[in-house]
């Protein structure tokens, strides 16, 4: 059955398909029913088995499903997003990028508007792009925390947040600025936490920000 048996949208479907993906990873296997019926998720799995679809693909069908997505017309949106629904987390450029890739590759039937901010570059294209509008924000925690001080970033509407490779974060020690984001962030939300490892400190920080998790670990 592959990816239909998780019950994901038909345009999620053919995302996937187009992608060239047939059959799920452990990881996915074990985190998207859950994660679809929305309960916050706990995930263990190194990087290389499939762990973003494992939450790139609850997240577009929840998106697509409330707006009622349809499919884009020549590529472009016929939906204006004003705000933003889902924050993604990432600690390095690289991995905000790769998140990136892997939400358009898979939404590429959809009409979500996604929006990745990182250092190293100018603010200035970020800007743009967020005035516009942002279903789907990926981001690095500093760059993030400067957009909210420039209140360029509106995080008050978010309904699912990830935390991607979490271990990488408290090791380059991003857990401040992590903390900072989340106190933004609705309580009321669906969160995801993925690392490659659960130390004592990831477990501490899933005790503070998820609610009653659903524990999933491959490879």
């Amino acid at each position: 059955m592959g990816f239909t048996k998780f019950g994901l949208s038909d345009h999620v479907i053919k995302g996937v398909e187009a992608a060239g993906y047939t059959t799920p990873t452990p990881i996915q296997s074990l985190a998207i029913k859950p994660a679809l019926e929305g309960r916050d998720i706990i995930g263990c799995a190194q990087t290389g088995t499939g762990k973003t679809a494992a939450f790139v693909l609850p997240l577009l069908h929840r998106l697509a499903s409330e707006t009622g997505s349809q499919p884009t017309v020549a590529g472009i949106p016929s939906r204006r997003s004003h705000h933003v629904r889902a924050l993604v987390i990432t600690p390095t450029r690289e991995l905000a990028q790769q998140v990136h890739d892997a939400v358009s590759n898979y939404g590429r039937f959809l009409t979500l508007r996604t929006v990745v901010v990182y250092g190293g570059v100018s603010m200035d294209n970020q800007l743009k792009l967020l005035r516009r509008g942002a279903d789907i924000v990926i981001a690095t925690p500093g760059r993030l925390l400067d957009h909210m001080q420039r209140r360029s970033i509106d995080l008050s509407k978010v309904q699912i947040l990830v935390l991607d490779e979490a271990d990488r974060m408290l090791d380059m020690g991003f857990i401040n600025d992590v903390k900072k984001i989340i106190a933004a962030v609705p309580r009321d939300r669906q969160t995801m936490l993925f690392s490659a490892t659960i130390s004592g400190e990831i477990k501490g920080l899933a005790s503070d920000i998820l609610r009653n998790p659903h524990l999933v670990e491959a490879g």
